[in-house]
């Protein structure tokens, strides 16, 4: 995504989708509270100016329209970006082991 006049990135808003609520409901509360941490910590102010970018962040190949994948300790959250109106919808979240099923 090229900077916009002013070099100001804009910023994205991040929708939980039910799949993801569903998931992340469904795991431990050990792994759920980990997770959530690194979410409000890590996750959302990144991806809110810079969904593209990042040591954590991956795009999916072969996917449409295009998926993004953000790594997690040993989860990961994937998600699809919105530009028009700047909006990133977190699909679902899941252990590495099942993700790529």
């Amino acid at each position: 995504m090229p900077k916009p006049e002013g070099g100001i990135l804009p910023e994205f808003r991040v929708f939980e989708t039910e799949e993801f609520l569903k998931k992340f409901k469904k795991l431990l509360p050990r792994d759920a509270t980990f997770v959530r941490n690194k979410l409000d910590t890590f996750v959302y102010p990144q991806i809110k100016t810079q969904p593209f970018w990042g040591n954590n962040i991956k795009k999916l190949q072969g996917y449409v329209p295009d998926t993004w994948r953000y790594r997690i300790g040993k989860f990961r959250l994937f998600y699809i970006v919105d530009q028009k109106d700047l909006v990133i919808y977190l699909l679902t979240i899941d252990d590495r082991k099942d993700a790529y099923r």
